[in-house]
């Protein structure tokens, strides 16, 4: 390229970028953030690339907005963030160097000063006297410092640019500048002057910052080159034929039974260990081991329909509970007038004293009114566990976008229809617990055989207390003969009076609680 042709081709760029003055409309950006890319080959030259970066603005004006300089800012960051960028902080000896924001920015993104090298330009245009200032900070001994210390250069005019001159010519005239006796007064190191010595100086510090930097290069490089390959891999082999497409089909199949047996069988180092590192979504049984153990403690904590506790401002009476399924927080009194009324609706041509079987299992399926739907959210919280590992599987083992929203449906409509299966499995379960009361485990019995003796312990306890109290004068001696024993049984059984309905309820609310602890575990296990 000629390079009297440059001006001709920025102008196009910059109409193509969009920029004001080249644009269509008078809105456009006065910068913008693509870069125009010019190579300069030969046989000699640096192999180095300058980008010449917009001068930062501080106040909008009318031709640069708030947008403008904050673009100008974020392009200058994005490049100085950068550690194999070599820094070359501008600084104009006509105004204040300490304020300049260049050297904020360049401490900001390069503090140990590694990368930052200091040029001050247009010397030539400073005020008489001024040059002992700019002299200090060109030997870095003003108040701002580099690590890589600062270059003093001066620039040809408007008019010797004008005139074409060559780069000797430049370089013998700017010699001669600072060879004058103003500059020379300063005693400025002079291989700290000149662009000449600018140039041996950048050319020493980038081969020194290659060399450091190269090792870095060399690790994105593997990792680029790595992602690459993985990611061919995962394309596969070109499928222009029907065989082709099902042998395809049957690896990733293959594939996706063996991550899906993984993650079933809790195996998460025998397949794709990568997959299953993140011990979030992946491993499928471990989440589904801990949503199985909160539904057990859940079932076991709030399963039953009504529960004796400590009423709480929140808790509703019978009367007062919109929802048929909610748990009903009551006292024991409370709890023994619901077995009580169950009991009168029951009573059938058994003698007084005694339990119509129908009063258990009335009891029963209202205790245990609450399973139904605990179990059926139970459920779908296992499938949207498996639908979330489904989602995660498929982008792993499926590239193409297209291909893997088709399997994903599919394997979706899997779990759909999985799901309408285990919810009519478990209706049956609940169906069966909806008959009548059956059972042959000891644990039922053991628990009503407890539950009566205690009762019994209770009610003797209460017994002799009251009578040591009023019979003994507190202090309970009894000696052998018969009439000291016929004297204190019968005073016990004075104490004694069984009401035949109270008893018949207390025995169906001790039935009650073996028997649901006796469900409970039994549907826990089955679940």
């Amino acid at each position: 390229m000629d390079m009297s042709e440059l001006p001709s081709i920025i102008e196009e760029v910059s109409r193509l970028m969009g920029i004001r003055g080249y644009a269509e409309t008078e809105n456009a950006c006065a910068f913008a953030s693509d870069a125009l890319r010019i190579e300069i080959t030969g046989p000699i030259g640096l192999h180095l690339s300058v980008v010449d970066l917009p001068g930062l603005i501080s106040v909008a004006n009318e031709e640069q907005t708030d947008e403008d300089i904050d673009a100008i800012h974020n392009m200058v960051a994005t490049y100085l963030e950068s550690s194999r960028t070599i820094i070359l902080a501008v600084l104009q000896a006509s105004n204040d160097m300490a304020n300049q924001a260049i050297i904020k920015l360049a401490r900001k993104h390069d503090p140990e000063g590694e990368r930052t090298v200091g040029i001050i330009t247009k010397p030539d245009l400073i005020n008489e006297g001024a040059e002992s200032r700019i002299a200090l900070v060109a030997k870095n001994e003003d108040t701002i410092k580099l690590k890589l210390g600062f270059f003093l250069i001066k620039n040809p005019s408007p008019s010797e640019l004008n005139e074409g001159i060559s780069m000797d010519i430049r370089s013998r005239r700017e010699q001669r500048f600072f060879a004058s006796p103003t500059w020379a007064s300063q005693k400025l190191d002079m291989s700290r002057v000149g662009v000449e010595n600018l140039r041996r100086f950048l050319q020493d510090l980038l081969d020194t910052h290659i060399e450091k930097e190269l090792p870095k290069v060399r690790e994105e490089i593997k990792k680029k080159l790595a992602a690459t390959d993985t990611d061919l891999k995962s394309i596969g082999q070109a499928r222009p034929t029907v065989g082709h497409i099902r042998s395809f089909m049957t690896s990733l199949s293959m594939r996706l039974y063996e991550l899906i047996q993984a993650a079933l069988d809790g195996s998460y180092h025998s397949v794709d260990a990568e997959f299953f590192a993140d011990n979030g979504v992946s491993r499928l049984r471990a989440r589904v081991q801990e949503v199985n153990t909160d539904f057990s403690d859940n079932m076991r904590d709030h399963g039953q329909r009504r529960k004796v506790g400590s009423r709480s401002r929140s808790s509703r009476s019978d009367h007062e509970s919109i929802n048929e399924t909610a748990e009903l927080i009551v006292s024991k009194a409370e709890m023994m007038q619901w077995v009580k009324e169950a009991y009168r609706r029951t009573r059938g041509r058994e003698l007084p004293g005694n339990n119509n079987s129908a009063l258990l299992s009335e009891l029963f399926h209202e205790q245990s009114r609450r399973w139904s739907t605990m179990a059926e959210d139970h459920v779908r919280k296992i499938m949207t566990i498996a639908l979330q590992w489904v989602e995660l599987a498929v982008k792993r083992l499926v590239p193409e976008e297209k291909l893997r929203g088709e399997v994903r449906l599919i394997l979706q409509d899997w779990l759909e229809n999985g799901e309408a299966e285990a919810l009519v499995e478990l209706r049956k379960l609940i169906d069966d617990e909806q008959g009548g009361p059956m059972t042959y485990n000891h644990y039922y019995t053991d628990n009503v055989q407890k539950s009566r003796l205690d009762a019994q312990k209770v009610a003797m306890r209460s017994a002799v207390s009251e009578v040591t109290e009023h019979e003994w004068g507190g202090k309970l001696h009894i000696s052998n003969h018969q009439d000291d024993i016929n004297r204190f049984m019968s005073a016990i059984e004075a104490r004694i009076t069984v009401d035949m309905d109270d008893q018949a309820c207390k025995e169906a609310l001790t039935e009650l609680e073996s028997y649901y602890k006796a469900r409970f575990t039994l549907v826990i296990v089955k679940d």
